[in-house]
């Protein structure tokens, strides 16, 4: 039999993404059925196992309530903030809501999406491939950060003024945009550079409902 590779995660509330006692028990429990576990930069922990142990150590896992997602070329859970303004006015539903709708997403090269419930940005949003930023009550999205190499950059600022109906199809269009016309193996930040960012932005507010090129609220019917 094969070896398997998925990532584990806590998933985040206000205080971050914390891992509790009885899940880093769950994850010791295991130990003797896996060949090991990686600790990664996207807040995730990989594991790999035996394909025939696969579905005995995911069950015991997601039993402690960790979420489990595919490893590799796909949209990476949501790396977000520790919500230090609270749960309400940091945005936390709707960051989950945005984590639930973009995780697992099979794109040509693995994406890393931020969310910073305030201007502060201590996950370090910029630095992700899409960025969203809440300021007062509504939000800011960026794409194109890179952390790594001597290209190293913050990302673009794409809209503002996105409200919480409208951020998540608009992050949803642009992982679409991406797995549609992405290369293999190229980064979203070059992806953003070749695509264009009028193109992104195009279809990001076309997805949330906007006239191109007007912040603010949804666009009226006609």
């Amino acid at each position: 039999m094969g070896q398997r590779k998925f990532a584990v995660t806590p998933g985040f509330g206000v205080g971050g993404t914390v891992f509790s006692p009885k899940q880093l028990a769950a994850i010791g429990s295991i130990a003797e059925k896996i060949i090991d576990v990686e600790m990664t930069g996207f807040k995730q922990l990989y594991v790999t196992a035996e394909e025939e142990r696969l579905a005995e150590v995911q069950e015991e896992l997601q039993a402690a309530g960790l979420q489990i997602h595919p490893a590799g070329f796909v949209t990476k859970s949501l790396i977000a903030c520790q919500f230090c303004r609270g749960a309400e006015d940091a945005g936390l539903e709707v960051a989950r809501a945005l984590d639930l709708a973009t995780t697992g997403i099979e794109v040509p090269s693995p994406l890393r999406i931020g969310y910073a419930g305030c201007a502060l940005g201590t996950s370090e949003p910029l630095l992700k491939d899409i960025a969203v930023v809440k300021m007062k009550d509504s939000y800011d999205l960026y794409v194109g950060g890179e952390p790594k190499g001597i290209k190293a950059g913050l990302a673009t600022l794409l809209l503002t003024g996105l409200q919480a109906e409208q951020l998540i199809p608009a992050v949803t269009r642009l992982v679409a945009q991406f797995r549609e016309h992405g290369k293999r193996k190229e980064s979203y930040r070059r992806f953003v550079q070749r695509f264009t960012l009028d193109k992104l932005r195009e279809a990001a507010e076309d997805a949330a409902g906007r006239v191109p090129g007007k912040q603010g609220g949804p666009k009226a019917a006609g």
